[in-house]
């Protein structure tokens, strides 16, 4: 992983964002995009089921140490564990130095621990620019009727080192008050880390 962290710094951007174009309690727009598995995947089919979105660059330093220490697999499993759809979407474009193919990033996903639901690769942006992603990781959680319930940053900790896992979660928090029933608390906080890296 060391090709990904020497450069990582010349691009870092600590970013707290503006909110995304999304609004809050809209359908989240569907999409379709093909895996790193080479299966279709299709926002929609997912609908009665609670999903995350996680814009992912392990490039980026706020997303590396979040993989590193092992948190975010943590939370992934936790959470797909309890019937949610976890979605890795992958938006840097092919140009760029931390873009990789879809068969190294499914080796890359299994180095460092990924157990999303799927890694999808997205590198005309198309999807991350429907949804207004601005940086890695930057989240969003559907509920079961397909609207947006929450958007914004992982947790209250933007950093690049440390322990993820001493911080209040925002996605496994809005996650838990849906499986209960219940509405979202904090709906909207602002997504920190490295910028998305779509074509100019």
């Amino acid at each position: 992983m060391k090709a990904f962290l020497v450069p990582v710094f010349g691009f870092l951007v600590f970013a707290f964002t503006a909110p995304a174009q999304i609004k809050l309690a809209a359908l989240a727009p569907d999409f379709s995009l093909v895996s790193c598995e080479r299966q279709t995947v299709k926002l929609s089919a997912f609908k009665g089921k609670t999903v995350v979105l996680e814009w992912f660059n392990y490039g980026c330093p706020f997303v590396h140490n979040h993989y590193a220490t092992g948190a975010l697999p943590a939370l992934q499993t936790e959470l797909t564990g309890r019937g949610v759809v976890w979605l890795t979407i992958v938006s840097t474009h092919p140009g760029h130095e931390n873009y990789l193919p879809a068969e190294k990033l499914a080796a890359q996903a299994k180095k460092i621990g990924m157990k999303s639901t799927a890694l999808l690769p997205d590198p005309e942006g198309a999807v991350g620019r429907l949804y207004g992603a601005k940086t890695t990781p930057h989240m969003f959680v559907i509920d079961a009727a397909g609207r947006v319930a929450y958007q914004g940053a992982l947790d209250d900790r933007p950093a690049t080192s440390g322990d993820p896992s001493t911080a209040k979660n925002y996605v496994r928090a809005a996650v838990e008050e849906l499986l209960e029933g219940k509405a979202v608390a904090l709906p909207q906080t602002k997504a920190y880390g490295c910028s998305v890296k779509y074509a100019k």
